[in-house]
């Protein structure tokens, strides 16, 4: 019995292997089909126009402060439906699995507080390897790839400050309920939840399961000058699932990630803080080797924490 043991259990005749793939693309279909247009619809029920005028201008929405409400009701529902709700029905229908199953064991107070720590600490650590990924250049035979890479990536990148320029305090909450919390809730969900266990079922190896369902969980975003810390960010909420067992502690983790992230910009609009959405400098050496310090630290005392929790309830 692994001593990290999350009670994640397939049915005897199901493949986990097959699982894992029939998951991503059910993800797929629900996120990227189901969910934008259940979002595109709520989108429209929240305009304060005509449905034309909503269809005419919804492409570029990024640059109208018309359509920033439906934005984030499109957003909000396309991601609630097809990350959330959806995959949870398929896990319950398909693979006969209680989705609650997998926040019911109890970790207490701590794991919360260091998950956050840790997903803070990481931060500065991460910021060295944003940098380099933003700047990487691909070989001249796949100059066609980096100029459709780099176009969708200015665009994700123009629609993201869109929906983070805050105008008040009530945007910003709609946003962090967004971008945080629903994010949180089911890209957890899927791909720790769902796809990590399944690919460790079939690999037989957790270490190759978290880290492929972080490239997955990666590639899905489909932004590839951010691909490389979003993989480690991926990664790191593996292992806190792995470790705790209960999939609230990678969610915590990662709506702290983008509530942090969120929370800066807000202040920054208010006048509170100094920062730059668009400045992908990383921090200072001394500062990545301190924080890349505390954040090895605290995961080792995170993994000892529930290895003596564990043993003390075998």
């Amino acid at each position: 019995m692994d001593i990290f043991d999350n009670h994640f259990r397939l049915q005897p005749h199901k493949n986990p292997a097959l699982s894992a793939f029939l998951t991503f693309l059910v993800v797929l279909v629900s996120w990227m089909f189901i969910g934008q247009i259940l979002g595109f619809v709520a989108g429209i029920m929240v305009f304060d126009g005509s449905v034309t005028e909503f269809i005419d201008g919804f492409s570029n929405a990024s640059s109208n402060d018309r359509y920033k409400l439906s934005l984030y009701f499109a957003q909000g529902v396309g991601s609630l439906v097809g990350l959330f709700i959806l995959p949870a029905i398929y896990l319950k229908v398909a693979e006969k699995i209680n989705p609650a199953s997998l926040f019911s064991k109890p970790v207490g107070i701590i794991p919360w507080l260091l998950a956050g720590l840790i997903t803070v600490a990481f931060m500065p650590v991460n910021s060295i390897i944003i940098e380099w990924n933003a700047e990487i250049n691909f070989p001249e035979f796949m100059s066609s790839f980096e100029n459709w890479a780099r176009d969708m990536e200015a665009n994700l990148a123009e629609m993201t400050e869109r929906l983070t320029q805050f105008d008040s305090f009530g945007e910003f909450l709609i946003g962090f309920m967004v971008i945080a919390i629903v994010a949180g809730l089911g890209e957890e969900l899927v791909f720790r939840g769902m796809i990590q266990n399944m690919l460790h079922k079939a690999m037989g190896n957790i270490h190759g399961a978290i880290w492929l369902a972080a490239f997955l969980f990666s590639l899905i975003h489909l932004q590839f000058f951010g691909f490389v810390p979003r993989l480690l960010l991926g990664a790191l909420f593996g292992y806190l699932y792995y470790w705790s067992g209960n999939l609230w502690v990678p969610i915590f983790a990662h709506v702290v990630n983008n509530g942090f992230m969120l929370s800066m910009i807000y202040l920054n609009s208010i006048g509170i803080l100094n920062f730059d959405l668009e400045n992908s400098d990383s921090a200072p050496w001394f500062a990545v080797v301190i924080f890349a310090i505390i954040t090895s630290g605290l995961m080792i005392y995170f993994r000892k924490y529930f290895i003596r929790l564990n043993s003390l309830n075998d």
